[in-house]
């Protein structure tokens, strides 16, 4: 048993395109490359990102600042679009504030979301939505927000002849704790394969404030458990998922426990399901 889970976990990290070590030069260049190559291939004017204060937007923000640099450097004209996406007053506005001052944007945004989520509640509970107790809607309604947050950088992707930047890494694509079609959903994915603590890495390398590098993550997308830990809400330590990942020990439970999960929220992961194709 044990050696078929350890099986599962080498496929897995090869699957998501995680590496062993994080050679944090390499990844940072690779990941800057590929920005700049897709922008251009794509033909498009903008990467557009929102800023929510943590450590994933924040590098994946900085990232995309140094692509469109690099590529106006060489005569491309093009921008980064930095968005803040706060539902009513965010609680550490002034994470969000410094995230956006080390990402240096070309163009800095604030939408309110409020309006428009509370809108889509109020027109739910009207059609006759059921829900299984108040915590089950306060999560659906965090899917809400996490939803309408994209659908705000949409729109100002197409304003702006851009593309948007989404901010997964290999730890939440492992447990699928991202939302489907909010953020699970962009058009680029720099941080993808890169573990939690590569991430961080990466983030201090670049130079970004220690505090925001080091900060709890967290979704806070729940009313009810404003600023929840992402490692409560997983069940698992942030170090315990880039360890299953890049191959360090990890104890036969939680490495049993990933797998599981990883195949509970495989759907998460597809494109949308279609009928088998008939053969004639």
């Amino acid at each position: 048993m044990q050696a078929e889970i350890e099986a599962r976990r080498a496929e897995i990290a090869r699957g998501l395109g995680v590496r062993p070590d994080c050679d944090i030069d390499e990844e940072l260049e690779r990941r800057i490359v590929f920005l700049a190559d897709y922008l251009l291939a794509a033909r498009m004017d903008a990467y557009v990102i929102g800023i929510s204060g943590g450590v994933d937007s924040l590098v994946a923000g900085r990232i995309a600042q140094l692509a469109v640099s690099r590529l106006r450097s060489s005569g491309h004209v093009c921008a980064l679009v930095a968005a803040r996406l706060p539902y009513g007053t965010q609680s550490d506005e002034q994470d969000a504030r410094r995230a956006m001052d080390f990402v240096a944007p070309d163009k800095r945004m604030t939408l309110n979301i409020q309006p428009a989520v509370d809108a889509q509640r109020v027109a739910l509970e009207a059609a006759g939505i059921d829900y299984a107790d108040a915590h089950a809607e306060d999560f659906i309604a965090g899917n809400i927000k996490a939803r309408q947050r994209m659908i705000a950088l949409y729109a100002i992707a197409g304003a702006h002849k851009g593309l948007v930047v989404g901010t997964d890494n290999a730890a939440e694509a492992l447990t699928g704790f991202f939302t489907k079609h909010g953020d699970g959903a962009a058009d680029v994915m720099p941080l993808s394969g890169l573990t939690k603590r590569c991430v961080r890495e990466i983030g201090a390398a670049l130079g970004a404030p220690p505090d925001l590098v080091a900060k709890v993550p967290t979704a806070d997308l729940e009313t009810l458990r404003p600023q929840h830990p992402d490692e409560a809400a997983l069940g698992f330590a942030y170090r315990e998922i880039d360890d299953f990942l890049e191959g360090r020990p990890v104890s036969p439970e939680v490495a049993q426990r990933l797998v599981s999960r990883y195949d509970a929220t495989e759907h998460k992961r597809r494109p949308a399901a279609t009928p088998p194709y008939l053969r004639h």
